[in-house]
């Protein structure tokens, strides 16, 4: 009997905590964007509904997901100014239709990368004014799991008929934005810096926030619940009302938090899509070291 009443304590304590942390704050609707990977395989037999593999053409070729069409990172990007920006309006017209997407459809994403470029087509659809778009929390490990049936080789839809009518560019942040803040701080506005703890170490935008993107998933590559993400960023002092401007080295890892916050009920969210690539590029600009000191020898990695 008193275990039990000190589990119930600890349960009560939790709970308590949770509410504490989250409590007063305005978030909007929540759990709109991210689905379950069984949720994702019950989808599947809807013939308005598009699965998409995101992950590299070669590895899709390899083995994916049965029924599902492959459209990798650099099918989406460009390299100019900066290694992966947005591509422009056409080039995404082309690449849905050629899916097999069109604008009635429902996409459901995934990969096999922290949920990254999942993410990452996911906020390019939704820039490009596409509602109807979901990504499978924990990809292709996830759907395996659920007893996902898996194919190699190319897998192809009809093409499509695909026509973007709008773009919503309060999702997208330029380097003038985030100057701005630099110039003239304001409390509600929060630049968030997602790179790796090294990274951010070796240099980071002034005033910056820095939470590892990775840190937004479990340890089995799904995404953290809802109430998981709200407690973390408003413990960091990133309030729903707030206008958070986020970016990784070139922000494909930005995309994933993009993700996470606003299926937790943030809005007011810019991808700063030049990124650190961008911000770096320009030696007056200024730069903040979090141990007061620049490192000797920067350390290169591999990561976007």
């Amino acid at each position: 009997m008193i275990k039990k009443k000190a589990i119930l304590v600890v349960l009560m304590l939790v709970c308590v905590l949770s509410l504490s942390a989250c409590g007063g704050y305005d978030f909007e609707e929540t759990g709109t964007e991210i689905i379950l990977a069984e949720t994702a395989l019950d989808m599947m037999d809807d013939e308005e509904v598009v699965l998409v593999d995101a992950q590299k053409n070669s590895t899709y070729m390899k083995q994916h997901i049965q029924g599902a069409v492959n459209i990798e990172r650099s099918d989406i990007v460009v390299s100019e100014p900066f290694p992966n920006m947005l591509a422009p309006k056409k080039d995404i017209e082309k690449i849905l239709g050629k899916a097999g997407i069109s604008n009635d459809s429902t996409v459901i994403i995934y990969d096999n990368n922290n949920n990254m470029d999942a993410a990452r087509l996911w906020w390019t659809m939704k820039f490009y004014g596409h509602d109807s778009v979901k990504v499978i929390s924990g990809g292709f490990n996830a759907l395996i799991e659920k007893g996902a049936d898996t194919a190699e080789g190319d897998e192809t839809r009809s093409s499509a008929k695909y026509t973007i009518n709008e773009s919503n560019d309060q999702m997208i942040a330029t380097l003038d934005d985030v100057m701005a803040q630099i110039n003239n701080p304001k409390d509600n506005v929060k630049l968030l810096d997602v790179r790796s703890t090294e990274e951010y170490e070796e240099g980071t935008i002034p005033t910056s926030i820095h939470i590892d993107y990775i840190t937004n998933n479990y340890e089995d590559g799904t995404y953290r619940n809802v109430q998981d993400i709200q407690i973390k960023y408003v413990e960091q002092d990133i309030k729903p009302e707030d206008t958070i401007i986020m970016y990784c080295k070139t922000s494909i890892r930005a995309a994933q938090t993009y993700l996470a916050l606003y299926n937790a009920g943030y809005r007011d969210l810019k991808l700063y899509d030049g990124a650190w690539i961008e911000y770096s590029s320009d030696p007056s600009l200024p730069v903040q070291y979090p141990d007061g000191e620049a490192p000797v020898k920067p350390n290169i990695q591999d990561q976007s």
